[in-house]
């Protein structure tokens, strides 16, 4: 599944078309095509893992949940995974496998914004305050949790909760404020380092937990294992990491 990072490299790709009109649209969306056909695009915005194309009257909401893609200006990918393509004078935007909604702007008012670990609007604060209110959850649930950390994905996880030294099935409530602190602060810290390796395309030198066989500290082997509700794969030391 694309994490943060991933998708604010395809709203940079898709910023050329900020202020320009949709000429026309394909794929297999069921909408009401007036809502964007000859709209212009005013504005991108991201929350976590989730693209809005505003317009006018109404915003597209793209979430390229577990295998989605996307393309600029060429279609190499069939029709039969295409879920919307936008034509516009400068180019072309293509959405495949990948969940697409159309909602009106009222929505938007509804989102918490300051969930969004790579946004301006990210608070910390409020991250802490709704760990506060989830003592019983498991701080691998937690971290995935996207109205808590929106935008964190499994790779973030494990290596924020690597850097920080907290095992994936601490409860939230049991784990230190100094140790909360560094969890929240690592989960955005890391946020961006992923981004600049990506744009480097060296993201998977640089893991030290997630895929990895031994912990980069002690030398110890790294405990591969399915975490919390999810059941999403943790990597962890349980040396370098302690289980609260």
């Amino acid at each position: 599944m694309p994490e943060g990072p991933i998708i604010v490299l395809m709203k940079d790709a898709l910023e050329k078309f900020v202020g320009q009109k949709v000429l026309s649209t394909t794929g297999s969306v069921k909408y009401d095509h007036q809502l964007v056909v000859n709209q212009k695009l005013k504005e991108i915005r991201l929350y976590g893992k989730q693209t809005f194309l505003i317009f006018q009257d109404a915003a597209i909401r793209i979430h390229l949940l577990m295998f989605g893609s996307y393309e600029i200006d060429e279609q190499t990918k069939p029709d039969r995974n295409l879920r919307i393509g936008l034509s516009f004078k400068n180019g072309k935007a293509f959405f495949y496998t990948c969940s697409v909604k159309i909602l009106p702007l009222e929505k938007l008012d509804e989102i918490d914004w300051s969930a969004d670990v790579m946004s301006e609007k990210w608070k910390p604060a409020n991250a802490k305050s709704k760990l506060k209110q989830n003592p019983e959850m498991l701080i691998c649930d937690a971290l995935m949790d996207q109205d808590i950390f929106s935008g964190v994905g499994n790779i973030i996880k494990n290596e924020a909760l690597c850097r920080a030294g907290v095992q994936p099935e601490s409860k939230v409530g049991k784990i230190p404020a100094k140790q909360i602190n560094a969890i929240i602060k690592e989960a955005r810290d890391y946020s961006f380092d992923f981004l600049k390796w990506k744009m480097k395309d060296e993201l998977s030198r640089h893991w030290q937990a997630y895929q990895q066989k031994i912990c980069p500290k002690c030398g110890e082997k790294l405990v591969k294992k399915s975490t919390g509700k999810t059941r999403r794969t943790s990597f962890f030391c349980e040396k370098d990491q302690k289980l609260y």
